[in-house]
């Protein structure tokens, strides 16, 4: 049976010190929404509200919960309270910021701040896999400071794929939607079905939760370089661990990108997670000798300041 859906809160409504002014996107787990603080500022609002446990219908405003479901709605919603909180404590350029998490409406709303621009998934179909390695090189050094930032705080993301990916209209990348509310949620609750994205998440996502960790995140960050150079997502690491189809970057794009960076996304995408990066800190290390023909090179000045700056964090 296919998965009930639930209807957003209505343009308009006052939601404690919000009005909500539309949907901006709806998933399994909660949905999204633009909003507008008492000062006009905008603000992204994202409601839990896992579709397998509660069921609002139109013109509705509380979700209908069964009592069978009610424990699991609970506990879910405690995670996803405690991850708003955890999240809170982040302030990194590169990590979406929470600006408030409330309950209301027999659930709970985390607030975030409003981001202008356009996910790495979009630009991925856009551009369908015509990338150039100097863009995917500037967007996931950047990217894997917020993300080092995450793991700095013991916090993992969990879902991390180019849908996930924001790029501000700079170009510089912003984590959005962690997933580790989600995962706790379906690990300690066999009974839901997993609510993470084939293709991106890590084998130990399927298998061996227990070892879950900063390369499970790492695998989630090869996987997406992957799809910016296939212009879609690789094999789903379930199906890899049965029969692995996947042709290394290596091997499907030489002489296109440099092998430094071919080499990086295999390691990242290793089905063993003992032979990933064992650490942002490890990769980082990694992306710093990465090496770029000179026809290629962004414009100059531009990879000096990169590599010093790269340098600078990872040696702290």
């Amino acid at each position: 049976m296919p998965p009930q859906v639930n209807c957003p809160l209505p343009p308009n409504y006052e939601l404690d010190q919000y009005r909500i002014e539309h949907q901006l996107s709806l998933g399994g787990f909660s949905i999204v929404y633009l909003a507008s603080d008492q000062d006009g500022n905008k603000v992204a609002i994202k409601e839990y509200l896992p579709n397998t446990l509660a069921l609002r219908k139109d013109g509705q405003i509380q979700p209908v919960i069964s009592e069978e479901h009610l424990p699991a709605f609970r506990y879910g919603m405690k995670c996803f309270f405690e991850e708003g909180r955890s999240l809170a404590g982040l302030n990194h350029p590169n990590v979406i910021r929470v600006l408030n998490f409330f309950r209301a409406n027999e659930t709970v709303y985390m607030v975030m701040q409003y981001e202008h621009g356009r996910t790495l998934q979009d630009h991925i179909v856009k551009r369908k896999g015509d990338m150039r390695e100097g863009f995917i090189r500037y967007v996931f050094t950047r990217l894997l400071n917020g993300l080092r930032e995450v793991h700095a705080h013991k916090l993992l993301h969990l879902d991390l794929k180019p849908s996930n990916i924001y790029l501000r209209n700079n170009g510089s990348p912003v984590l959005l939607d962690f997933g580790a509310a989600r995962t706790t949620l379906v690990a300690d609750l066999p009974m839901l079905k997993p609510m993470y994205t084939p293709g991106f998440a890590s084998p130990e996502h399927y298998k061996n939760r227990d070892v879950l960790g900063p390369w499970s995140d790492i695998y989630s960050v090869g996987a997406s370089m992957y799809a910016c150079l296939a212009g879609s997502p690789p094999q789903s690491a379930d199906m890899r661990l049965e029969h692995d189809r996947v042709t290394p970057a290596l091997v499907r794009w030489p002489g296109r990108y440099s092998d430094e960076l071919l080499q990086t996304i295999d390691w990242c995408m290793h089905l063993s997670h003992l032979k990933r990066p064992q650490s942002v800190f490890q990769l980082q290390r990694k992306l710093v000798d990465w090496q770029k023909p000179v026809e290629e090179q962004p414009p100059e000045g531009w990879l000096t300041r990169m590599r010093s700056r790269i340098s600078n964090i990872v040696k702290k």
